[in-house]
């Protein structure tokens, strides 16, 4: 069954009476999640938070914010910037704040404004036996007890239901710019990306897309770029001089990595179009095979191993029969493969099953991680093991603590 609550203590009503007949529950929030992580793979209740979608409380002078988990971030960013703030996490989708701390989400501003993990100051949590838990707090700083924030953010929904959020927020920078640049290789690219963080540059945002994306772009959005490996930058800075500053220094460095001159997107118009053809990178690889399905995956790998990781994914993807684009955040070292595949053709589900297997060992053995935003869900419960080892007998004590019964969200990323 699917039930609607309207407030935490309704959400504690429906764990109790689930509980007692011994019934899973799957929170839900937009349902934008990639590894399966709301689907009800024993069945159960599907708890649907979308009602609970009132920001309780903002903060402009102490730059936070608490919001229902059924809040939207589209929905959090349109009411704080009247008031000169925004909260920058930005997954591309249109995802729920509950959501969004579940599986530790990030996106194209995490190089410069954090992720899910750095942002979330607090938490209200249902547990599995209906008992209301409130973590973390205002404070910047705190030396008290357990970081139970952190035990939930991440969690994806197996140990409790998220119901309230208190966030982190930022000023509106008074200046900002975008422009992208084409590179002869992949490998010039990302070494250009490696060296603006080496020199402590403080980008936005950087954006990766290979030649084969830039294609599906263009002709998804009606646009004209060259078909080349291409960085996608936004500069934010307190004045247009300081944005000047910062976008100038990346030029040079892009220049001395083969690239091209900088494109800009200077008014906002432009910069939403920009973003937005980026944001649209998924429907955009479908449109080249009609009648296709997505199969995203991503990694992510310390900074200094990312051009080697990356290059050999796309010697791998290009010996492959399959449609391959390749996106990434890679600011912070993570990026994704785009499998278009035909889901009703086993042997191209077989070869996209290998080549992901590839890419996350390959991740695995840089020192990186299977999953970079995505979580683990269902489809990388695996690749936790192979990377944590271990540790991952700790989680599982952890789990069983406090979801003994193990009717939070099963089936989702430990085996139990």
């Amino acid at each position: 069954m699917v039930v609607f609550p309207e407030s935490t203590a309704e959400v504690a009503a429906v764990v109790r009476v689930a509980a007692s007949h011994g019934a899973p529950m799957v929170p839900f929030g937009a349902g934008s999640s990639l590894e399966g992580h709301v689907h009800a793979v024993r069945g159960g209740v599907s708890i649907d938070l979308s009602r609970m979608n009132r920001i309780l409380r903002v903060s402009v002078d102490d730059l936070d914010a608490t919001v229902e988990a059924g809040v939207t971030r589209r929905q959090l960013s349109r009411q704080l910037q009247a008031q000169g703030v925004d909260f920058w996490v930005d997954p591309g989708a249109d995802a729920t704040l509950g959501g969004m701390a579940s599986t530790r989400a990030s996106g194209t501003t995490a190089v410069r404004y954090g992720t899910m993990r750095e942002v979330v100051l607090g938490l209200t949590v249902v547990l599995a036996d209906g008992r209301v838990i409130h973590t973390g707090g205002r404070a910047r700083k705190s030396a008290a007890g357990y970081d139970l924030t952190r035990l939930f953010v991440g969690a994806e929904g197996t140990l409790g239901v998220i119901t309230e959020i208190t966030v982190r927020l930022f000023g509106l920078p008074d200046g900002i710019s975008a422009a992208l640049c084409q590179f002869p290789s992949l490998d010039q690219a990302v070494r250009t990306v490696i060296t603006t963080l080496q020199f402590g540059i403080p980008v936005a945002r950087i954006e990766l897309m290979d030649e084969q994306l830039m294609d599906a772009v263009n002709r998804y959005s009606k646009l004209d770029y060259p078909l080349q490996p291409t960085l996608l930058f936004e500069f934010h800075g307190i004045s247009d001089a300081a944005v000047a500053e910062q976008a100038a220094l990346v030029q040079q460095l892009a220049a001395d990595n083969g690239g091209s001159a900088f494109q800009w997107a200077a008014t906002p118009e432009d910069r939403t179009r920009l973003w937005q053809a980026r944001h649209n990178v998924h429907h955009a690889a479908l449109a080249l095979r009609p009648g296709s399905r997505m199969w995203p995956s991503d990694v992510s790998v310390p900074i200094s191993r990312l051009a080697e990781c990356i290059g050999e994914t796309q010697r791998d993807l290009r010996a492959s029969t399959l449609t391959t684009p390749i996106v990434g955040h890679v600011g912070d070292g993570n990026f994704h493969v785009l499998f278009v595949v035909n889901p009703d053709d086993p042997r191209e589900l077989e070869e996209a099953r290998a080549l992901n297997v590839r890419l996350v060992r390959r991740a695995l053995a840089m020192g990186g991680t299977c999953t970079g935003e995505h979580g683990i869900g269902t489809g990388k419960m695996d690749y936790l093991v192979e990377e944590h080892g271990e540790a991952v007998e700790v989680m599982k004590t952890l789990k069983r603590a406090l979801d003994p019964d193990n009717l939070m969200n099963p089936g989702k990323m430990l085996h139990l």
